[in-house]
């Protein structure tokens, strides 16, 4: 995004803020000099944001309240990122069903349910950027990891259905994702102390390649692909995928 000095930037609404990912993509789009809006299970604070609210994605009707009520106090979203997501590992012979029915909730109807409610305010201005945050798991399968991987790789494929659907409109809709970030939710899966380096080097007995950059990347990392996609440096960019995990998936 680009703003003058005089202008009060775009207002940006971020899910999943309160964790690693969303937290630091609030911190890059404030820098930008967007109005940020966090939005996460429990309220996020922060003396630099717009505004920040209480919300379960997949509610529709509280998303709805909760976009109705930035767009009169604060302005037009502009710019909506979905990071709300959550994982549950597991074989998919075993899984709880409840664990799958919580990663389909959230890191997909959630992505639905947040994107109309912002998307249908914006196609009547004609402009806007949604970018969701997935996972390289989407595109590459993993031991383990079937029910998250098939609840990010839906929400790959609705987002770009939804970019194609809204760019008449000229509304964006792209997708960036991460592979092994530096997060809770990734230390969660880690058995212990030596969780770093063997994510680095790869798992051969579980068909994982490692990262051949050999870092673990930063939600930093993640954030400033975010800001790229959402901002006017991306205006002709659409329906994109944008991995970014060191090289992990091969470029698949």
């Amino acid at each position: 995004m680009t703003t003058r000095q005089d202008d009060p930037g775009p207002v940006a609404l971020v899910t999943g803020a309160a964790g690693g990912i969303g937290g630091a993509v609030v911190r890059e789009l404030v820098a930008r000099g967007a109005r940020v809006v966090a939005a996460d299970a429990g309220r996020t604070a922060g003396r630099e944001l717009a505004g920040s609210f209480a919300v379960d994605v997949q509610d529709a009707a509280g998303v709805e309240a909760m976009v109705g009520e930035i767009e009169e106090r604060i302005g037009p979203v502009g710019i909506l990122v979905n990071v709300a997501g959550v994982l549950r590992a597991g074989p998919l012979l075993t899984m709880a069903e409840d664990d799958w029915a919580a990663m389909l909730g959230v890191n997909v109807t959630g992505v639905l349910t947040v994107s109309r409610a912002v998307a249908r305010r914006m196609v009547g201005r004609g402009s806007g950027s949604i970018v969701t945050v997935a996972s390289n798991a989407g595109s590459v399968p993993r031991v383990g990891l079937g029910g998250y991987a098939a609840s990010k790789a839906a929400s790959v494929m609705l987002t770009k259905c939804l970019g194609l659907e809204l760019a008449g409109h000229g509304i964006r809709c792209n997708v960036v994702s991460p592979g092994s970030t530096d997060t809770s939710m990734l230390r969660s899966l880690w058995p212990d102390a030596d969780g770093e380096r063997a994510t680095l080097r790869g798992a051969p007995e579980h068909y994982r390649v490692g990262i051949p950059l050999q870092k673990i990347a930063r939600p930093e990392d993640v954030a400033a692909a975010v800001a790229f996609l959402a901002s006017d440096a991306a205006g002709h960019i659409t329906m994109h995928d944008l991995c970014v995990d060191g090289g992990a998936s091969l470029g698949a």
